[in-house]
């Protein structure tokens, strides 16, 4: 066996295979080595160049080997990504979670009105007895098939297995078997969520028939909890934007315009009243824009508090699962059922969930990035009038600024883990059945998220770290901060650090479309982050307004 050293010249070309595969039949030569090193800016001597040659036809050949083994999109790296910085303490204690009081409620003489009604509100129809599951079910249903035409937000409807889990659900409240809250609740999941028996297409068209004969630990949860699931909606194709294999999920707000992504079916279904509730996911951004411009309400948690056994994995360090609902609370009702271990999932932590609907928010110290505020932008007047609102609250914010490091720059960790996760899909030719097939598309970041040096992937994640510790240093002052949703970098830095962020709308623009606030809470401390965007939320009314189209 030849020596397979890896020096410090040699580990930058790990994925310049392409520019070293296409040589003559002496196999690689000085001049290849040069044309590759202008695509990592480094510059050799021709005695280096001649030097590493052996190691890099010796890595060309691991390489081989290495593709002749099928690795399935499930299997993750062995290298875990943590997301404490040093000295962080996680939360202690007991689980506490105490949900708002309700009044008697009665069903309204429409009874297709209850579409838009709040997880919260639904459950105490259904504790009461006051509508079945079943009734509610058949609701959801009837509007999914309905609007669908319009939204193209469904991929596949599984009423089979609803109309028995709203079956099974009515049996067991009649029985006094009553599981809480999400007890009989009918609901949708994005499309990279497997579920037993279903197809599982992650929006994509070289994956538009696969079934994958497992059920997501999310979904299992969810079913544990009572809840129906009625439908997987769209995603953007592998997670980007909102065309899928089939179409562009639409905006209710703006048929017009897609729901943005890559959540786009679970945002946009849940904003038109199709489902009670979605599960969507983030890697870098998923939850927080459809969230936007559907005018829902979605929690991105804090990395490593949600399972994710049985999604489709695009970046290891970064994904995140996490609700789209139509109120802060109930986000915090789905998230307090999906939430926890799985013994499958490694990144998960074990951490109370402490939230209190009664929360005195005057005891939480509240942040805002005061350069995001002070900036000119569409939404400065509502961005600016919520700090007004949360003033009025009696909240005192203390002005913050973010890590001054260069977080745009390490931006590649997502398309280098990506284009690992589909390097099948990418060395098959098979990207060519992508629908999408333009520069700023997966298929092309893929094919040149190859020629990223592994050197340069580590030293990312080096600046990584170093970002991490720098966000502590933010939440040694604060309990939460209040930002932009789409101000600066943050939406970048939050998800390269798995910081919790809640993303609500705080009005509507002059088009009459959805604008949105963020609050990012420290990680694991999702408690204190829904309860105090609760308090906002109560004190406004733009969640509790719905697309006229679909009244």
């Amino acid at each position: 066996m030849k020596y397979r050293c890896i020096t410090n010249f040699v580990l930058p070309f790990l994925f310049l295979f392409f520019a070293i595969v296409g040589c003559n039949e002496e196999g690689i030569v000085k001049d290849d080595v040069a044309r590759a090193e202008k695509i990592i800016g480094l510059d050799f001597s021709d005695s280096e160049r001649d030097s590493l040659i052996d190691d890099l036809k010796a890595n060309l050949e691991s390489y081989e080997a290495l593709r002749e083994v099928i690795i399935e999109n499930s299997v993750p790296p062995a290298l875990d990504f943590n997301p404490l910085p040093v000295g962080f303490e996680l939360p202690k204690g007991d689980d506490e979670f105490v949900v708002s009081k309700v009044g008697i409620l009665n069903i309204p003489e429409n009874f297709e009105d209850l579409a838009f009604w709040s997880v919260r509100d639904l459950a105490e129809l259904i504790r009461t007895k006051k509508v079945t599951s079943l009734a509610l079910t058949n609701m959801y249903l009837d509007r999914l098939k309905n609007y669908d035409r319009q939204l193209h937000c469904v991929i596949t409807f599984t009423e089979e297995l609803a109309l028995k889990q709203a079956r099974r659900a009515d049996e067991e409240i009649a029985a006094g078997k009553y599981k809480g809250l999400l007890h009989g609740i009918p609901y949708g999941v994005k499309d990279l969520l497997a579920v037993e028996g279903y197809k599982t297409t992650w929006g994509a068209m070289p994956y538009n028939t696969q079934v994958i004969n497992e059920t997501a630990v999310v979904v299992e949860k969810l079913e544990e909890a009572g809840a129906v699931l009625i439908a997987k909606l769209t995603l953007g194709a592998l997670a980007w934007g909102d065309v899928w294999y089939n179409g562009k999920t639409r905006n209710p707000w703006n048929i017009e315009q897609g729901s943005s992504g890559s959540s786009a079916g679970p945002s946009s279904a849940t904003s038109a009243g199709l489902v009670a509730f979605s599960i969507g996911s983030e890697t870098w951004g998923s939850i927080v824009s459809p969230s936007t411009r559907c005018g829902n309400t979605g929690l991105r948690p804090t990395y490593g508090r949600v399972s994710r056994t049985g999604a489709m994995a695009l970046s290891w360090t970064m994904d995140k699962l996490g609700p789209i609902c139509r109120s802060v609370e109930d986000a915090a009702i789905v998230f307090n059922a999906i939430k926890g271990l799985d013994n499958i999932d490694q990144t998960l932590v074990d951490v109370p969930f402490q939230y209190n609907a009664d929360k005195n928010i005057k005891q939480i110290k509240v942040g805002y990035v005061k350069q995001f505020f002070e900036e000119d932008s569409p939404n400065k007047k509502f961005d600016n009038e919520t700090l007004e609102v949360l003033k009025r609250l009696g909240v005192e914010l203390v002005p913050i600024e973010l890590p001054d490091l260069p977080v745009e720059a390490i931006s590649f960790i997502l398309s280098a883990e990506a284009a690992a996760a589909f390097d099948e899909l990418t060395r098959s030719n098979e990207d060519d059945l992508m629908v999408r097939q333009i520069k700023n598309a997966w298929p092309n970041v893929f094919r040149s998220s190859r020629f990223i040096p592994a050197v340069e992937y580590i030293q990312a994640n080096r600046l990584r770290y170093a970002v991490i510790q720098e966000m502590k240093k933010i939440f040694d002052k604060v309990d939460l901060y209040v930002v932009p949703s789409f101000g600066g970098n943050n939406n970048l830095l939050t998800n390269l650090t798995g910081h919790p962020c809640v993303v609500l709308p705080n009005g509507f623009d002059e088009e009459g479309s959805p604008v949105s606030i963020s609050f990012i809470g420290n990680l694991f401390d999702e408690g204190n982050l829904l309860a105090f965007a609760k308090k906002y939320q109560d004190a406004t009314d733009f969640h509790k307004q719905y697309p006229p189209l679909f009244k």
